[in-house]
């Protein structure tokens, strides 16, 4: 069995997530003692012994949709998002005045293509405003790219709203970087389990999780709560082209 919430574990959360997990298992009655980091994503969510895990938007909605069950969407309280929701942030450094028109036809970094808050948000957003961008940098990470905007290897980037608090908070990013521009809201990263497994029970048990964690790790995670929103929501949100259709277009 393996369980993993790799996508908002940092070093100074991963003892939360580690308590957090504790609680979830504890309350599910089942799964293995402690969560995963050695793995890769893709293979932990196709794994038919995953117990609980934590996907993004995109993923779900171009490739995971029919091979996991939705076990609910954290409510991590972000400003100007409804429950369940999250929005792009788009950043630049502190000391670059441009616009997001000016900014946008330079470089454009982004952590990976099957990203909904580093590529398809962003994408999207630019796309209705009539502006694509110019030269792409993958980074691998949100963290990277926001590094590499602020050591000036790029010019723009898209954060997820919950990843730019946590920089804010335990990195001199937000001192180094200024807020450009937001998205539309987007449901935020769901919960998942295996196809075999009940998800109701597992939705559950983070619920009690959730009520059990301490103030301060509830604090540290930003969770507030778990909604329930439809697959058919993940679904209907727009996909914009790849990459590689953006460069081909240069």
């Amino acid at each position: 069995m393996t369980a993993m919430l790799g996508m908002y574990d940092m070093p100074p959360l991963q003892a939360a997530n580690d308590r957090f997990w504790t609680l979830i298992r504890t309350h599910l009655g089942q799964g293995p003692e402690s969560l995963t980091r050695d793995r890769d994503h893709w293979e932990v969510w196709q794994d038919p012994g995953m117990v609980f895990s934590q996907t993004c938007g995109m993923p779900y909605r171009t490739r995971l949709h029919g091979r996991v069950r939705l076990v609910g969407t954290p409510d991590y309280g972000l400003t100007g998002c409804p429950p369940g929701h999250y929005c792009s942030v788009f950043v630049a450094r502190g000391d670059d005045a441009r616009a997001l028109d000016e900014l946008v036809a330079g470089t454009f970094a982004y952590n990976e293509a099957l990203s909904q808050s580093g590529w398809a948000a962003p994408l999207s957003h630019l796309s209705g405003l009539g502006l694509r961008p110019r030269d792409l940098l993958q980074t691998g990470g949100h963290a990277r790219s926001a590094e590499a905007v602020a050591r000036g290897s790029a010019d723009l980037a898209s954060l997820d709203a919950l990843t730019w608090e946590l920089l804010k908070e335990h990195t001199d990013l937000g001192v180094r970087l200024r807020e450009v521009a937001r998205t539309a809201p987007t449901p935020t990263l769901p919960y998942i389990t295996a196809l075999a497994r009940d998800a109701r029970a597992v939705a559950a048990a983070v619920r009690a999780a959730i009520a059990d964690l301490s103030p301060a790790d509830r604090e540290t995670l930003h969770i507030r709560q778990l909604v329930d929103i439809p697959s058919e929501t993940y679904l209907a949100v727009p996909t914009p082209p790849g990459p590689e259709t953006i460069q081909a277009g240069a």
